[in-house]
C-alpha cells in the first residue's frame, strides 16, 4: 500500500473518531443539559418539623415571662387543655401566636 492509501485510512479513522466523540458529547449534552435547570427547580428545603419539645420550650419561656393565662387561652383556642392534646399540625399556627405575646413586665 502507498502512501496515499495509508493517508486515506487515517482520514477515515480521523473521521470514525469525529463521529465517536461527536455523539459522545451529544450524550453528554442531552444528560446534562437539564441538570442546571433541575438543580434550579429543585424545592426549597422544608423547614424540620416542630417537636412538641420546642413548642413546649418556647410556651415554657413565656409563662415564665408571665404569659400562663394567656398560653392557657391558646391552648383551648386549639382545642386542648394541655401542650400534648394539640395535634402537631397546629404547632406552627399556635406557635406565631404565642410570639406576639409581649412579656409582662
Amino acid at each position: 500500500m502507498g502512501r496515499v492509501g495509508e493517508l486515506s485510512q487515517v482520514i477515515d479513522e480521523l473521521r470514525r473518531c469525529s463521529k465517536t466523540l461527536n455523539g459522545i458529547s451529544d450524550a453528554l449534552a442531552n444528560r446534562f443539559s437539564g441538570y442546571e435547570s433541575a438543580q434550579e427547580s429543585e424545592p426549597a428545603p422544608t423547614e424540620p418539623a416542630l417537636t412538641l419539645e420546642a413548642v413546649r420550650a418556647v410556651l415554657a419561656e413565656k409563662s415564665r415571662a408571665g404569659r400562663t393565662a394567656e398560653i392557657r387561652s391558646l391552648l383551648q383556642k386549639y382545642g386542648a387543655d394541655k401542650l400534648s392534646k394539640i395535634d402537631p399540625v397546629n404547632y406552627k399556627a399556635l406557635l406565631a401566636e404565642v410570639e406576639v405575646l409581649k412579656d409582662a413586665t
